[in-house]
This record gives C-alpha cells, structure tokens and sequence, in this order.
C-alpha cells in the first residue's frame, strides 16, 4: 500500500495544512498514482492556476515486484518551471527532470515541487508499507 498526503503552500500561508489532500492505491503491479493540474487524471490536483506545476507531473508507478517507484513526468517545456527534490530519512536528493527513483519499502519520506519564480511550493508526503 502506498499513501500520499499533499498540501500546497504559498508565500503567504508557509506551514499551514489547510487543505490538505490524501491517496492511497494497494502495491499491486502497475497500480499508478499521479500528480498535477489535470483533476481528470489525477488522483491529487494542485491548483489549476499553478502553472509551475505540470498537468501530469508526478506518477507513483507499482512494479511487477510490488515496489513503488517516482517518476517526475517532462512536461511541454525544455526547461522545468519547478524544481523536485525527494527526502527519504537524512538524505534529500533532487529528482532530475524526466527521472524517476525508487520508493524505500516500508518507508516513509516527501517530495516537494517548488517554484522556481514565487514562493509557492507543493509537498507531497508517502508512506510505502511493506
């Protein structure tokens, strides 16, 4: 089982949880769970107008062996608009654009997006049980 938590944080209301939104999907092979503007296929929406954020941009992708893996999805543009960076315990690493990297089983950690022009970032927190 994969859970996702995910709050959208401005400039102007940094810390606050309001608004806070949650998924889960079982870990059976080619469950998928994305992240983005579109609500038409996505399980967790950003704000529409929150044009650093992609349509489709993150997707949590179940494997044939049960394990998650994140991907960050290329959007339309050459460049991000935003960047991506993945804590898991200590360690926080960027995800590189169009990159994807595993899930710790049994893990817990967040991914945050962040705009690279305002202060406005999305979190997105999981929990992969094992």
């Amino acid at each position: 089982m994969l859970e996702l938590t995910m709050a959208a944080v401005s400039g102007t209301d940094e810390g606050a949880t309001a608004g806070m939104l949650m998924a889960e999907a079982p870990s059976d092979p080619g469950a998928v769970l994305r992240v983005g503007r579109d609500g038409a296929v996505c399980r967790l929406v950003t704000p529409e107008d929150w044009l650093f954020v992609s349509r489709v941009h993150l997707v949590f992708l179940c494997g044939p062996d049960g394990a998650w893996e994140v991907a960050w999805r290329r959007g339309s543009q050459p460049e991000p608009a935003s960047e991506v960076r993945l804590t898991s315990g200590p360690h926080t690493r960027p995800l590189e654009y169009g990159g994807a990297v595993p899930l710790p089983a049994g893990g817990a950690g967040e991914i945050v997006i962040r705009d690279r022009t305002s202060p406005r970032s999305v979190s997105v927190g999981f929990y992969h049980e094992e």
